[in-house]
């Protein structure tokens, strides 16, 4: 039996397959299938030789959310809320995309006519002042449904305090509405702050149709080839789902796929050896990176998928900029060299590809240069890629404008992405207060491992980890994923005022709910956790800090931590984010969040290493590749063939089916003990 990861990129759909009884891996990378991704996923798996009889559990990671997101593809939805708040949604936090702009141009997914209103109100105290009419309710809901709307979110004000009025509108909005598509606030996010509710609820209805039915046919073609397995989703949170929690709570699969790979980036180091690590995924459309320090991602609270989409569940922090092998390069009417964010992605894809795009890529510029093997394409589905038609692009498009040769004009396109790239790095280290020298890089995806060399120069980190299936790594995060089930309730009180007893229930209720979860899934689990946070501050603060608490249980019962452990646990946690506390302040807890975690079993990297029986350390060959201004006579080596101990000095490339890795001119490459790569300034003597 065989468990399987499938990451579905915007470009190429990765499959990596772990055979349970012998240990080896097999990967593919495909092109993925526009509209329906399910063809690449089923596509990936027969390239890999596998069968879907044989597969104990499927995981995947799905960017379905995520573009729905970002394209405005979403369902036709509709909202019904408190009198007098359906434009929270529009008035957000009255922030602006253009600080100094006078006008704003963000339009919500909900148009105003489709916000209706309804009479009820509850207190901030829990307090209901005004019951809710469920006819108006009913009423509302009849009215979104002659509108067209396929979906619909149920937003009152404060519910997260006293869900009553909220849950008996729910009820009568269940019994009108004629699919599950129905997402209630107090159900996704019962936590104060109401844009936030509400951009949340609203954004897990507008996916619902889309996500459900993708999951629906994906389900329907694994059923069909006789798969009778575990079918597992990837959260933002870098957990996993079962199926219909993703169909319930689609938001929670935004970034997925990037969250996957920076599960694998972490298991990847540590067990390597080491602890700090920065990640960067480069793949056709975009450049993800996060930070791992001390062995541990960091999750934070909400994002922005899009400028006014705010999603407020946890998500490892990941920045993505449009610099992917995809991205376009182009020059702007002040002759300055750009990059994206716009990308070719998988169709039409890069000039080279030769299926109708005339405007050059990075992948163009690796190609014109030599660094990529145009004879031997990744990802399937080409024979040999144009390098004709990549060098006229980039004579048209940049060349020309900046009065620049081919070849000039191609390592020009490299250096401006790599700088993108850089900004990206920096940003998530040096503006948080961490020394990227302290930090190694691990590149993956199809492109991450050609700029390796370059950014660990630019950023001057200690060195770059170049994983063994560096393609597909976000697919190997799939498979070594725990399964994660998150829950938040406001609690709004002092610190003082905190009733012990009362926090003890809430946390059970939550470790209750969570550990039915994870028996409803059906999947084997090595351990189980939980997991407890407080946002706290001191009075009169608007932004809190994260507060782990640990909480002891006898059995599956939880013992309530007391005043005196939660103080300190925040005195500590202050301390550590701002160096100082605040004497004599009043501490307030705001919210309680609670994490219960199936931890699934782990496999062993180092069988990944190479088969010694196969294992070489000579070049296949070479060729000439453009770095630096210069052509260098470059080595080129099988990389999946090089044993453990194997030392190879730049120049040299090396290739395998889901990557091509380039060591520059004065690095040195390292096979370790796991297959992985490390790649270090070479001393000189």
């Amino acid at each position: 039996m065989s468990i399987v990861g499938v990451d579905v990129g915007g470009t190429f759909t990765d499959i990596f397959i772990l055979d349970e009884a012998t240990g080896k891996a097999s990967v593919a990378k495909v092109p993925t299938t526009r509209p329906d991704q399910s063809g690449g996923f089923l596509a990936g798996v027969q390239s890999a030789g596998d069968d879907l009889s044989a597969m104990r559990t499927v995981v995947h990671g799905t960017t379905a959310g995520t573009n729905a997101l970002l394209e405005r593809k979403g369902a036709k939805i509709g909202l019904i809320t408190t009198q007098g708040f359906r434009d929270t949604l529009e008035m957000r936090r009255r922030d602006r995309r253009a600080t100094w702009g006078l006008r704003g141009d963000f339009k919500p997914v909900v148009p105003r006519d489709r916000r209706l209103e309804v009479p009820e109100r509850t207190l901030a105290d829990g307090s209901v002042e005004t019951p809710v009419d469920t006819a108006t309710v009913e009423a509302a809901a009849r009215e979104l449904l002659a509108m067209g709307c396929e979906a619909v979110a149920l937003i009152f004000i404060n519910a997260y305090a006293n869900p009553a009025n909220e849950q008996a509108a729910a009820k009568a909005l269940r019994a009108v509405w004629p699919n599950p598509h129905v997402s209630v606030s107090s159900e996704i996010l019962p936590e104060i702050r109401e844009f936030e509710r509400t951009s949340t609820t609203v954004l897990n209805a507008y996916l619902q149709p889309e996500v459900a039915g993708y999951l629906g046919r994906l389900e329907s073609g694994l059923r069909d080839g006789v798969f009778g397995g575990e079918f597992l989703l990837v959260q933002s949170n870098g957990g996993v789902m079962a199926v219909d929690t993703a169909c319930r709570l689609p938001v929670r699969t935004a970034l997925s796929g990037p969250a996957a790979g920076v599960i694998a980036a972490a298991y990847i180091a540590t067990s390597a050896g080491y602890d700090n690590i920065i990640t960067g995924d480069v793949g056709g459309t975009s450049f993800d990176v996060s930070l791992i320090a001390d062995g541990q991602s960091a999750l934070a609270a909400q994002t922005s998928i899009d400028f006014g989409m705010v999603v407020r569940t946890p998500m490892i922090e990941i920045t993505t900029i449009g610099a992917g092998g995809g991205s376009i390069a182009w020059v702007d009417k002040g002759g300055l060299l750009n990059i994206g964010p716009e990308s070719a992605g998988s169709n039409p894809g890069p000039v080279a590809y030769g299926r109708g795009n005339d405007r050059p890529t990075v992948t163009d510029a690796n190609i014109v240069l030599g660094r990529i093997d145009a004879e031997k394409p990744i990802g399937g589905g080409l024979d040999r890629l144009d390098v004709e038609a990549a060098r006229t692009a980039i004579d048209t498009h940049v060349g020309a404008p900046l009065g620049l040769e081919t070849e000039d004009a191609a390592e020009a396109i490299l250096k401006v992405a790599n700088a993108h790239m850089a900004g990206a790095i920096r940003l998530v280290s040096i503006e948080r207060g961490h020394n990227p020298q302290n930090f190694s890089f691990m590149p993956f995806g199809g492109g991450g491992a050609l700029h390796a060399c370059a950014l660990v120069d630019e950023c001057e980190l200690a060195r770059a980890l170049v994983p063994r299936f560096p393609g597909v790594t976000s697919a190997l995060g799939c498979v070594i994923a725990d399964m994660r089930q998150d829950f938040v309730q406001t609690i709004n009180t002092t610190l003082a005022a905190l009733d012990e007893a009362e926090l003890g229930i809430m946390i059970q209720a939550h470790v209750d709910e969570g550990m039915a979860l994870l028996d409803a899934s059906g999947v084997q689990f090595g351990a189980r956790d939980v997991q407890v946070e407080l946002d706290m501050a001191y009075a009169g603060q608007t932004h809190t800090v994260a507060v782990p608490i640990t909480v002891e249980m006898t059995g599956s019962q939880v013992i309530a931590p007391t005043i005196d452990t939660i103080r300190d646990a925040f005195e500590n946690a202050y301390r550590a984010a701002f160096n100082r506390l605040l004497d004599g302040g009043v501490q307030r807890i705001l919210n309680l969040r609670t994490s219960t975690i199936g931890r699934r079993p782990r496999f062993d990297l180092s069988s990944l290493a190479p088969d010694d029986a196969n294992a070489t350390s000579m070049p296949y060959g070479s060729r000439s590749v453009r770095m630096n201004g210069a052509w260098h006579d470059t080595a080129l080596y099988d990389r999946l063939t090089l044993p453990v101990g194997t030392v190879i000095d730049g120049p040299a490339i090396l290739t395998q089916p889901d990557t091509t890795i380039l060591v520059e001119p004065g690095f040195q490459g390292r096979v370790d003990s796991f297959g992985n790569l490390i790649l270090e300034r070479r001393t000189v003597s």
